[in-house]
This record gives structure tokens, C-alpha cells and sequence, in this order.
């Protein structure tokens, strides 16, 4: 791989291009030095991880992307550059014609696209120099909205150009994007206490605080006298614009300096999204505006969305996410454990360690709709750990109870790779615990992977090192199946229960399974299912050898003190040594 150099001047055209073989890179870039005026800076990269590193840590104008390099889905592949990257233009390259694929390759994200066997220098150069100089043009848009911030000028035409360019992309992405018109509550207080002077200072100093604070992707504008306005794009459900909220609501809390005095403002923000509340920027920031005077109502900083159903959407979560907080230094989360039966004995192998919440109010509140508030807020990080500390001290409880080599499975969540203590704190959790590591088992999904692969695999093998053993949760929902099986220290994987309640109404199911199975096998791998419900299913999986299977059939998910009743229920000589 050539590393991009660091003396590249600002002006200097620098072009990633990810391509499998080197003697492409070295045409492309040959093409690319055809033209003088570009004086282009080329990096070729190859490989999938430094990829990722390359993306995150250096600076690029272009990505130059054959379509043969990928993960495994080109869709997924290429939204991922698009992010990664931030929004960094990308010029996708293969041998069919543009007719054939430049529509669905520019609907996921490219910016261009060119036919290999159609190349050459002056249509490359061309199609390079139009996306370096479009990425110019909006980084110039961009500095302009912060030094018009940053002075305090108001400019309500940029504003709305950005607001229709970031609806342009939108729909071309099929994506969706929020619009926040913020206003200060009371503002003529702050104008007569002040002066219009001391004022304005005011407001450039809470939009640079907010400016800060946001994505890359996101703008901020003053609109008005007492006026912001922000643009949040590519979100993806409420959850992400309560994020955007909350952030904005935090920042407001804390006190702006003002002549030596600290000032305390509230707000009031209306939030309208695209689609729901407009398609165009007048509609958009109008029904934001007119959200914004409903949010008036309420005393102190408050918000009110456009859509309704968004807005309870958003404020159920919101609260949601606070009881969580105070669940996990409560004593409201539990674990619950659903038994993993061999086929060959019928023993009970292991059990898989699941999270349940008994909401004071609420009740038992399902994993579907708290699990993902804890993963967007990061509470799943300490809840994750906190799960793993249970699962060490029923393995200890079984050990004394006479089940010595029941295994107990628990779930890494994806955002748990994002803590770079977390090999040194699971160390720390069954050192403390002093439980035989063989019987502890960390299931993971795919996605988990994708974030900071190399990083990820370095935690594996660390752990693994301990006598931790690893499954691969949800097997053949991803795209990266196989590559993950190969390079990762896997010793079971689990086959999604959509295939399994597919049984007996799709072929492609049956072979899907008989596949997992065979291919796992070859590996040395053992299988489990999941979602097991009929006796059907059941015989179909003991026809192909499955090794274990987990579900409804045998056991629905129980606390503690109902699985001890099941393993005494049956022969205890069920739960055997590894």
C-alpha cells in the first residue's frame, strides 16, 4: 500500500483508489498524471482493514473504487465509504456499461460512475477534476456557514441553498434528515440587560458551543436575531434526532459568559423531518418554525416535533433512555437463561444469558425496545459488562449445585468494541470471579466486526487466550460470513431462527441450513440453532446433525431460580464436562 504523504500541499489533488490489483492502481494513477493541472497525490490501497484505517485517519478529495473490492455486499460496501468518509465523492468503476449499472450504483451513493472498457484519459481526468472541484465548491459553502457563525452574520439565502442541497441528497440516498429551528427564549430581557451588543456576542458564542458539538455532516446557521437553525442529515429514526436534542438541550444548560456575567438561556426548538413534515426547504422550515412557537408553551428549554407521532415517539425514548440509567443502579435489570439441548444426549449443554428490565411502572419491558436506546446511548457498554459479571456468578452457583460443565453464553454487543478497555475489563470481571473460562462463551454478531475490524480481532485473540470461546450469533444474515470464520477465533455458530421458523415453507431455508451445518463442520465448528418451536423443525435438524438447538420447544427464556427447577427436572448427568 502507498502511504499518502503528509507534505501534500492544500491545493493538491488526492485521490484514494481502492482497487485489488496494482497494476490497475498504477494505470489509473498514470491517467490521472496525463494531467498536469492536477498535480494529483495518489494512495493505493488493497486491503479491507487498512481501508478502514486509511478512511478514518487520512485526508482525501476522491475515492476512486473498483466494485470488485468490497466486503462481501457492493450496496453495503459503498454506503459505508459514503459515511466513512464523510460524504467524500466517490467514483465507482466496472466493466459493465453505464446503462446497466451507473443508476442503482448513483442511488446507493456513488457520485459517478465510469465503464472500464470505455476508459480513458480524458474521461477519467474529466470525471476526477468535476468531483474535486464540486468538493471545493461545498467545503467553501461550508467555511462561509462557519465564518458567517462565527461573525454573527445573518444569511438566510445560504441557508436555505444548504437546506435544498442536503434534501437533493436525501432523496437521492433515500435517506432521511431533520431540520431544528432553534430560538432563545425571552431574548429582549437579554437585549435590555445587555445591549444589542453584548447580545449578539451572546448568540455567536452559542452557535460556535453548538457548532462544536455537531457532525461533520450537520450545519448550523443563524437565521435570525435570536434565531439557529440546524440541519441534521442521514437519520435514521427518532433515536438519532433525541441524540441531536439532547446534545443541543446539555449544551444549553451550562452558562454562557457574557461582560463577565454568566447568563443561563433557554430555548425553544421545532423539528420537522423529511419526508414526513415537507420535500421542499420552504415547507421544512416552516412547519420547524411553526413547531417551534408549540414548544413556546412549555416553561424553560423544551421541543416540540412537527409530526406528532415523532414527537411521542421521541419523548417516549428520551424517557426511556433515563429509567435505563437508573435501572442499572437499580436493581430492575435481570438475567434470564434459555437452556441449549443437545441433539445427539438431549442434555442440556448450556444456556444463553438474556436481558430482561422490570420497570417499576411499565412492568417487563422487551429487549426489542430498550436494547437498541442502551446501544444509541452507550449504556449497553456498562450493561454489557454487568451481564457478564452475572453470568460468572451463576456459573460458580452451577458448579456448586452439581452442574459443573454447563456453559453459559452471553451477548457482545457491537458497541462494545468501541471501549478500549475491554479486554482488560473482562479480565478483570472473571479474574475477580475465579470461574473455569472454558464455560464462559461471548456470542458476537457480524456487525460487531465492522467498526474497527482489526481492533476487534485483536480483542478476540486476547480473550480467546484467557480460554474464552466465541460463537457467531445470527450466522448467514450478514455479508461477511466467511471472512469472519476464517480470521477469527469462532469455535460455534448459531443459525438465525428465521431460517429455522422458515422450515417446512421455503427450500431455500432447508438449503441455506443444510449449508451453515456442512460448512461449519468442515471447520471444526459446532452448530447450534436457534428458535426451535415444533417437533418438525426439531427432526429436520437432527437429520442434518445439528449439535444443539435452543427455543420455545424445549424452554422458554426463565430466571435463575426456574432453571435450577429445570436442570433437577432431568437427569442431571445431562449437563456433562467439556
Amino acid at each position: 500500500m502507498t502511504l499518502p504523504l503528509e507534505t501534500s500541499r492544500p491545493d493538491q489533488l488526492r485521490v484514494l483508489v481502492l482497487t485489488p490489483h496494482h497494476v490497475d492502481f498504477l494505470w489509473l494513477e498514470a491517467l490521472l498524471r496525463g494531467a498536469p493541472e492536477l498535480d494529483p497525490d495518489a494512495t493505493w490501497c488493497p486491503d479491507l482493514i487498512d481501508c478502514d484505517d486509511l478512511i478514518r485517519n487520512a485526508r482525501f478529495d476522491v475515492i476512486v473504487w473498483d466494485c470488485a473490492f468490497h466486503s462481501g455486499s457492493e450496496s453495503s460496501f459503498l454506503q459505508y465509504l459514503t459515511v466513512a468518509s464523510d460524504d467524500k465523492p466517490v467514483l465507482a468503476l466496472s466493466a459493465d456499461l453505464p446503462d446497466a449499472r451507473a443508476p442503482s450504483l448513483l442511488a446507493a451513493g456513488a457520485a459517478d460512475y465510469l465503464c472500464r472498457q470505455q476508459l480513458d484519459r480524458w474521461g477519467f481526468v474529466r470525471a476526477v477534476k468535476c468531483l474535486w472541484y464540486r468538493e471545493r465548491l461545498f467545503a467553501s459553502a461550508q467555511g462561509q456557514l462557519g465564518g458567517d457563525v462565527a461573525s454573527g452574520i445573518i444569511n438566510r439565502d445560504l441557508f436555505f441553498d444548504r437546506l435544498q442541497q442536503a434534501l437533493l441528497r436525501a432523496e437521492r440516498n433515500g435517506q432521511r434528515l431533520a431540520l431544528l429551528d432553534l430560538n432563545v427564549d425571552d431574548f429582549r430581557s437579554i437585549n435590555e440587560s445587555f445591549g444589542y451588543q453584548k447580545s449578539d456576542q451572546l448568540m455567536v458564542k452559542l452557535a460556535e458551543r453548538l457548532r462544536h458539538a455537531l457532525r461533520r455532516v450537520d450545519s448550523l446557521m443563524r437565521i435570525g436575531g435570536d434565531e439557529l437553525a440546524i440541519i441534521v442529515e442521514r437519520v435514521e429514526d427518532s433515536l438519532d434526532i433525541t441524540r441531536i436534542i439532547r446534545k443541543v438541550v446539555s449544551l444549553l444548560d451550562e452558562p454562557l459568559t457574557v461582560d463577565g456575567q454568566n447568563v443561563v438561556v433557554n430555548a425553544s426548538l421545532g423539528v420537522a423531518t423529511y419526508p414526513e413534515s415537507g420535500d421542499n426547504a420552504d415547507n421544512l422550515m416552516r412547519r420547524a418554525n411553526r413547531a417551534m412557537f408549540e414548544a413556546k408553551r412549555d416553561p424553560g428549554t423544551g421541543y416540540r416535533f412537527y409530526d406528532r407521532q415523532l414527537h411521542i415517539s421521541a419523548g417516549y425514548q428520551l424517557r426511556l433512555e433515563a429509567d435505563l440509567r437508573n435501572a442499572l443502579r437499580g436493581s430492575e435489570l435481570e438475567v434470564y437463561y434459555q437452556p441449549r439441548i443437545d441433539l445427539a444426549t438431549e442434555a442440556v449443554r448450556g444456556v444463553e444469558c438474556l436481558l430482561r428490565w422490570n420497570h417499576p411502572q411499565r412492568g417487563l419491558v422487551g429487549p426489542d425496545e430498550f436494547i437498541p436506546v442502551a446501544e444509541r446511548s452507550g449504556l449497553i457498554v456498562p450493561i454489557g459488562y454487568w451481564v457478564i459479571e452475572q453470568a460468572c456468578k451463576r456459573l460458580r452457583d452451577a458448579h456448586e449445585l452439581g452442574f459443573p460443565g454447563l456453559v453459559f453464553a452471553v451477548n457482545l454487543s457491537f458497541r462494545q468494541f468501541h471501549d478500549r478497555k475491554m479486554t482488560e475489563t473482562i479480565f478483570r470481571i472473571i479474574f475477580n470471579a475465579n470461574v473455569d473460562t472454558s464455560l464462559l462463551e461471548l456470542e458476537l454478531t457480524e456487525s460487531a466486526m465492522m467498526h474497527d475490524p482489526e481492533y476487534a480481532q485483536r480483542c478476540l485473540r486476547e480473550l480467546n487466550q484467557l480460554g474464552i470461546s466465541f460463537a457467531l450469533d445470527d450466522f448467514g444474515t450478514g455479508f461477511s460470513s466467511l471472512s469472519n470464520l476464517q480470521h477469527l477465533p469462532i469455535s460455534l455458530v448459531k443459525i438465525d431462527k428465521s431460517f429455522v421458523q422458515d422450515l417446512g415453507h421455503s427450500l431455500d431455508a432447508e438449503h441455506i441450513i443444510r449449508a451453515i451445518i456442512s460448512l461449519a463442520h468442515s471447520l471444526q465448528m459446532s452448530v447450534v440453532a436457534e428458535g426451535v418451536e415444533t417437533e418438525a423443525q426439531l427432526e429436520f435438524l437432527r437429520q442434518q446433525h445439528c449439535d444443539e438447538v435452543q427455543g420455545y420447544y424445549y424452554a422458554r427464556p426463565m430466571p435463575w431460580d426456574e432453571l435450577v427447577q429445570f436442570l433437577n427436572s432431568r437427569d442431571r448427568s445431562a449437563c456433562l464436562r467439556k
